[in-house]
């Protein structure tokens, strides 16, 4: 039997756009585009979880989000590619907070390389973090927001890439968006009787610490100009902001979308028109 989701028509603006009350877990979220996020997130009242493969970042960018605002949030060493580690910093959260009620997929990697240039390894490490870490964080999230008559809010960082092809050397990072925006809509039809919606946000490149040094990465002989100028195509006159993004996943976490599951949102600046 599926759940019925409420009907919010009735509800204040300011009540429809606020998580107080509300608990979340970012994956990946010590920096860039997580970051932002995370910080949205907070600023609209939720308690907050940041999952990193770097416990130490991820913990420094809490205590930054915790001085800014008045919730908590907590730092944790997560390896999303590791169905244990999700599931440690997914009960830590369940533990601190009581209940997770959004979870955010973001971590992800990108190295460029040729097809005829690509090793196992890379396929593989691609798809682990991009794909699979999607499918751990999303099992593990739905696992606890189906004990309780809340539900909850699943967001998937997809891309532009999981829509077209893109920059030269981006196979596998297509790949595996491509996999994500799947995952999406196959997971709303899932999670839907549980009371669980699952969105995907697809941003544009934005610059972020980790977006800029992959970038700064491509060699002479890759064309880097193209492929810059392939990431950064706009009709808005300027290229995207984390923030930017870190908008819209606001705007799904909130009660302002709850007639949407299984979509994945462009926040492309008009990108793949």
């Amino acid at each position: 039997m599926t759940t019925a989701f409420a009907d919010a028509s009735s509800t204040p603006l300011a009540q429809l756009i606020s998580l107080a009350g509300r608990n979340a877990v970012v994956t990946g979220g010590a920096q860039g585009l997580g970051k932002a996020i995370a910080l949205r997130l907070a600023e609209a009242g939720a308690n907050i979880l940041i999952g990193d493969v770097n416990a130490d970042r991820a913990r420094t960018a809490a205590a930054d989000i915790a001085a800014r605002f008045p919730v908590r949030s907590l730092g944790a060493a997560m390896d999303v590619t590791d169905s244990q580690s999700v599931g440690a910093a997914a009960k830590t959260a369940s533990e601190e907070f009581d209940y997770i009620d959004i979870w955010v997929n973001n971590a992800g990697i990108f190295p460029s390389l040729p097809v005829l240039e690509t090793p196992d390894e890379t396929w593989e490490q691609v798809f682990a973090v991009n794909a699979r870490g999607v499918f751990n964080g999303s099992r593990e999230a739905a696992r606890h927001m189906a004990g309780d008559d809340r539900g909850g809010v699943i967001i998937n960082i997809v891309s532009t890439a999981g829509f077209t092809g893109t920059a030269p050397g981006l196979s596998a990072y297509v790949g595996s968006k491509h996999a994500v925006r799947g995952m999406t809509k196959q997971m709303a039809l899932e999670f839907a009787p549980l009371g669980i919606r699952v969105l995907g946000v697809a941003p544009t490149f934005v610059p972020t610490e980790g977006n800029m040094a992959a970038a700064a990465a491509h060699t002479p002989r890759e064309d880097s100009g193209a492929a810059m100028a392939v990431m950064t195509n706009s009709l808005i006159g300027r290229m995207g902001t984390p923030d930017d993004i870190a908008r819209v996943v606001l705007f799904c976490a909130s009660d302002l979308s709850t007639i949407m599951t299984g979509s994945t949102l462009l926040a492309d600046a008009g990108q793949t028109i």
